[in-house]
């Protein structure tokens, strides 16, 4: 037996010798604080030596007493399938902490934040940088944690990855030592985004691998990319003490104006299948062999697709609560999902979980004939999901559907759409027996307590019992699947070796250039592999406000990182003096959808989203909207036909027009950041070069413009022709819209593109075109 020296050295010894004597098949070592156990061809164990634990000996093998009752249970012995840990561990609960296990805690930034939305406090106080760690459990934390049972908890920004592991370590500690033992499944929406204006060096690691957006990755036609990525990102997460990813969004854009259009994979049914089964295999399969210590539960969203809403508004808001299939095409969007998230290739079988959208699937339930939010409909949830896709994973609700809905336009409203009428419990109870088994966003257990009363005196306690069983045996199984019932405990100084190292890095920059697509190249002006005079025009951007309402001030500035420019060329100020001009810009954005002032007129608050930079009026929209209702709203119809509206960066437009006047026959490149289909009408007859890039670092762009690397990418989407047939197309179907024809004589369709040689016709095109 091999005892290291530490403060905690007799501790183990103490507890070696008492239990094992000299024959054990395992040994223990202290490190980061905490006291691990490694079994002979067997599991190792971590625990914390303040937290109560003690190991038990059985066939001369180690085992944690979790529950603190003297004898190995079976939840305890990690020889056992999880299907059994699962159900011993569930029957051992009772009603209170099965309600906490149901809970999905809101936001946490760790440190919290001194005030506002993320914000805590540490022992009644706010944090304060240098005197508070910021790896310590917040007062709200220990709260949810110890009397409302919570142990899922979802984990936003991190001061650094070292803290982060610090984090989970204390929270791991704070959950062992109470109760069962259950430890915290720490989870996190998306986080591998860039840093537009960080230099990539091939050599230096980061505070995390960075990639293309999930647009980006589509853009790529290649699973395997986004396969490599699930592998990678796995391995920073579990590094940092995370064990599920709120992810993929695996919803078919098929609404070209919807604001979550650029966490999708286009709106292709196949290419989204294709790639969130790459997506969900490289998270939850360790080497391909199944579940192992690299995994991360999958919660692919958002069930049954909510890319559909009605003229673009997103579910986030009451304005945009309704998904219409006016070319009924229902049955397509559950692809990505039937074709893809539940057929993985890896030895994990199919997503782990999945979340409904918010949107009210509008008259689709064929059974009851509700219109109520995708994870209150039996129908959806139910009959759909569980019942004729024979899914039986965890169902956990998108964040505050259960809480109170007080305006139309506010991003942290509560969103229970269709059954605002509902009491708090009255909202947990429906989703709960219509089959949701996690409530996303709530820390309090009462009001699930509550249901769980309401079901019992409607059913009686047994089956109500049974159900909340049912729930407590699938969540538990994620827990027990990824390892964190042996250890959950991280080492900070292998966090810091493995989150953002150089060979993650370089993997993430190379999948960004594999994502940039090139979309006209006049006269072949690409590349431009000389270091000639450009000129680089300032951007304005106005003054707006962000999704939580904070305002942003007006800016005059460098849409880019000129420091890495000018180490590609020459900068210059003056335009008569370059050689070529590099615009950078955005796609349009015009809000979303509505407008409360327009109500003080006497209008509906509803206005048209526009994919022109120019001002819009929407002559060609529906008179009569296809769905529509709110109890804080007395008539039905959302039409926003013959309004007119103004993007927040019409200049953009003008910028490229102005840009190409002052360079007068000379080349002008133009650089899209781009999240949505748009028009292009006003920009590319005056741009001889068009590069799109979806979420990446600068220098990827200039890679590309300097011909350091050639571009492969492919259009995840149609970019129309124009705002006509936009408001013509239906909101549930792909590929029908009458697309963008340039002077070049190319049409901007789903999986066009070029690289240096003209178009990209390959096996990638032949397959999901």
């Amino acid at each position: 037996m091999k005892i290291t020296k530490s403060k905690y050295g007799l501790f183990a010894l103490a507890h070696m010798i008492l239990l094992t004597g000299c024959s054990e098949k395992f040994k223990t070592i202290e490190k980061d604080g905490f006291i691990a156990v490694e079994n002979e061809g067997g599991s190792t164990l971590g625990y914390s030596p303040d937290s109560g634990v003690k190991l038990l000996t059985v066939d001369r093998l180690a085992f944690k007493d979790m529950n603190k009752n003297g004898k190995l249970d079976v939840y305890e012995d990690w020889r056992v399938s999880t299907d059994e840990r699962a159900k011993d561990l569930a029957a051992k609960m009772d009603i209170a902490q099965i309600a906490g296990l149901m809970l999905y805690s809101g936001h946490q930034s760790i440190p919290a934040r001194p005030q506002g939305y993320f914000s805590g406090t540490y022992d009644g106080q706010p944090y304060v940088e240098g005197k508070t760690d910021a790896s310590d459990l917040t007062d709200q934390q220990k709260k949810f944690i110890e009397e409302d049972n919570l142990r899922h908890v979802l984990v936003t920004t991190v001061k650094s990855p070292q803290i982060a592991a610090q984090w989970n370590n204390k929270l791991q500690a704070f959950c062992e030592g109470i109760g069962l033992g259950i430890p915290a499944n720490n989870s996190s929406d998306p986080r591998h985004g860039t840093v537009a204006r960080m230099e990539y060096d091939a050599a230096a690691g980061g505070t995390i691998s960075m990639w293309p957006s999930s647009l980006g990755m589509a853009a790529t036609f290649n699973p395997e990319l986004v396969k490599q990525f699930g592998e990678i990102a796995s391995k920073e997460y579990r590094a940092l003490g995370i064990t599920t990813a709120l992810s993929p969004q695996i919803d078919i854009a098929t609404e070209p104006r919807w604001a979550r259009f650029n966490g999708t994979f286009g709106e292709s049914p196949k290419l989204s299948a294709a790639m969130a089964q790459a997506y969900i295999d490289g998270f939850q399969s360790t080497e391909d062999r199944g579940w192992g210590l690299e995994s991360v539960n999958a919660m692919a969203k958002h069930w049954p697709g909510g890319g559909s809403g009605e003229a673009g508004r997103d579910a986030h808001y009451a304005a945009g609560k309704f998904a219409v299939y006016p070319g009924n095409n229902f049955d397509a969007h559950l692809i990505p999902f039937t074709e893809g998230a539940f057929k993985l290739n890896g030895g994990t079988g199919q997503t782990s979980a999945i979340m409904p959208y918010y949107t009210i699937s509008w008259n689709q339930d064929s059974e009851n004939g509700e219109n109520v939010g995708n994870a209150y409909s039996e129908y959806i949830i139910g009959n759909l999901l569980r019942d004729k896709y024979g899914y039986d994973g965890v169902v956990c609700t998108d964040w505050s559907i259960t809480h109170e809905h007080t305006v139309m336009d506010n991003f942290i409203d509560g969103k229970p759409w269709g059954v605002e009428n509902l009491t708090e419990a009255e909202l947990h109870y429906k989703a709960l027996m219509a089959g949701v088994d996690q409530f996303g966003g709530n820390n309090d257990a009462k009001p699930i307590l509550e249901a769980y009363e309401m079901g019992v005196k409607e059913h009686g306690e047994e089956k109500m019992r049974a159900r909340m069983e049912a729930s407590a045996v699938r969540l538990l199984k994620n827990i027990f699947r990824v390892g964190i019932f042996e250890n959950p405990y991280v080492s900070p100084d292998e966090t810091n070796r493995i989150v953002g190292q150089p060979d993650f890095m370089k993997a993430g920059f190379e999948a960004q250039l594999q994502s940039i697509v090139m979309l006209k190249n006049s006269n072949n002006v690409l590349p431009i592999r000389d270091k000639k005079k450009v000129f680089v025009p300032k951007r304005y951007v106005p003054a707006s406000r962000n999704f939580l309402g904070m305002e942003l001030p007006e800016s005059t500035d460098y849409p880019v990182n000129i420091e890495i420019v000018k180490k590609y060329f020459n900068v210059v100020d003056n335009p008569e003096e370059a050689n070529v001009a590099l615009v950078f810009i955005e796609n349009p954005s015009s809000g979303i959808g509505y407008d409360k002032s327009d109500l003080e007129k006497g209008g509906n608050g509803y206005f048209p989203m526009s994919l022109q930079y120019g001002d819009y009026t929407a002559s060609e929209a529906r008179e009569e909207s296809i769905a529509g209702g709110d109890p804080l709203e007395d008539f039905t119809n959302r039409s926003y036909k013959d309004k007119s509206v103004s993007t927040h960066n019409k200049t953009d437009a003008e910028l490229v027009v102005e840009t190409k006047a002052l360079m007068k026959d000379k080349p002008v490149l133009t650089v899209l950041s781009i999240t949505n289909p748009m028009i292009f009408s006003e920009i590319e007859k005056s741009s001889d070069a068009i590069l799109l890039g979806f979420g990446v670092q600068d220098q990827a762009i200039m890679d590309i413009i300097s011909g350091k690397a050639e571009p492969a990418a492919l259009l995840p989407m149609q970019m129309p022709a124009d705002m006509t047939t936009v408001e013509k197309q239906f909101e549930d179907v792909p590929f029908d819209m009458e697309v963008y024809r340039d002077s070049e004589g190319n049409e901007y369709d789903f999986a066009f593109g070029l690289n240096w040689n003209g178009v990209i016709s390959d096996e990638r095109v032949k397959k999901y075109r």
